[in-house]
């Protein structure tokens, strides 16, 4: 059993949901120019590589009908990660009390 992929997961929407945060924060400032964050995966970890948007106009580029919904993917997302961690857990401990 290999937890490592599950906590990188987890790590890795954390940051899409603090880039996010920002993004939502800074939707009335004028100027304002939204990251986004691409998810990769590249065997048992994934990782995410923040960008900033193209620069191209005076008020603020964040698109809510994006941001929103982005931030419900995080939360489903950390829920099954957590969800396999608990699971693995309980199966190693099993695992111990059959040993002993």
């Amino acid at each position: 059993m290999n937890i490592s992929s599950n906590i990188s997961s987890i790590q890795s929407h954390q940051t899409m949901m603090n880039v996010n945060a920002n993004n939502v924060a800074n939707v009335n400032s004028d100027g304002f120019v939204p990251s986004s964050v691409k998810m990769s995966s590249n065997g048992n970890s994934v990782s995410a590589n923040s960008r900033m948007a193209d620069n191209s106009s005076l008020k603020s580029q964040t698109d809510l009908t994006k941001e929103i919904p982005d931030q419900i993917v995080v939360q489903k997302a950390t829920a099954v990660n957590v969800s396999a961690i608990k699971t693995q857990n309980e199966m190693f401990g099993s695992l111990l009390d059959i040993r002993a």
